[in-house]
């Protein structure tokens, strides 16, 4: 019993840390964690239910860690978070309750190939360039050690990345930064480190009103919130505070590695 403890809190700490670091939030470490090392850790299997909506409860702590954390290097966005809220929470509810209509190896099919995707994205991404597109809006923000950072939006386009980035964060449980920081870099200039702590703020946000939905169908295994969401605290503000000091460039290609190992083994889970 002490050793399942010990290996669910290090999941939770190994998930909420690379999260935190790059803006994705450690579900897609924890949901296929849950997934494929359930029927071993606990003796029995985790449904792709329970597993979303224990791993949106445990964001909840992951993205506050890290906001809080981010907060104090004054690298946090509240404007303009504020504003991919407004979707982004609805539609977390929505992709909550639609997570139901996926069962067994159909979700881990999705699931696998959506994660093999953000891995490829995580591995393009570094060589495209963002857009050149003169917005509506221009934003200055100005970061704890000074530095004046320019990057403009415009409402509609946020309003949409904010319904898409808030259903798949409640449909997979995986607050949706894979989606969401590649899209503020690219499409609006964002500096990454200011993309990625905004995307905490918004995940943490929208993770509260998805999970209102997975615990009221009963999709939240609070025994397991318990043991991972401590770590994923710790995970949360360790993240945070190894992205302030580094470019994190090894953590990342770890990262991807991890995806890609983990993308195909749900996909051939999913086949089998």
């Amino acid at each position: 019993m002490v050793g399942t403890i010990v290996l669910l809190a290090l999941i939770g700490l190994i998930a909420a840390t690379f999260g935190s670091i790059v803006g994705l939030g450690g579900g897609i470490i924890i949901v296929p964690g849950l997934i494929l090392l359930g029927p071993y850790l606990l003796g029995e299997s985790v449904t792709a239910q329970t597993a979303v909506g224990t791993s949106l409860a445990v964001l909840i702590f992951t993205a506050l860690s890290s906001t809080l954390t981010y907060m104090k290097a004054k690298r946090v966005d509240f404007k303009s978070g504020l504003i991919f809220v407004i979707t982004s929470g609805p539609a977390s509810m929505l992709g909550a309750e639609m997570t139901s209509y996926f069962q067994g190896s159909s979700f881990q099919l999705v699931f696998g190939f959506f994660m093999l995707a953000m891995a490829i994205l995580m591995i393009v991404r570094e060589r495209l360039k963002p857009l050149n597109i003169k917005w509506q809006t221009m934003r200055s923000f100005t970061d704890a050690s000074g530095t004046q950072h320019e990057y403009g939006y415009s409402l509609i386009p946020m309003l949409l990345i904010g319904f898409a980035v808030g259903f798949v964060s409640g449909l997979f449980g995986i607050g949706g930064g894979s989606l969401f920081v590649p899209l503020m870099v690219l499409l609006f200039r964002y500096p990454a480190h200011i993309a990625s702590a905004t995307s905490m703020f918004v995940i943490f946000l929208s993770s509260i009103l998805g999970t209102t939905v997975h615990a009221w169908n009963g999709s939240v295994d609070w025994l397991l919130v318990s043991i991972l969401a401590p770590s994923a605290w710790i995970g949360g503000w360790l993240g945070a505070a190894i992205a302030s000091r580094m470019t994190g460039k090894g953590l990342l290609l770890l990262l991807r590695l991890t995806l890609l190992v983990l993308a195909i083994r749900m996909i051939i889970s999913g086949f089998i």
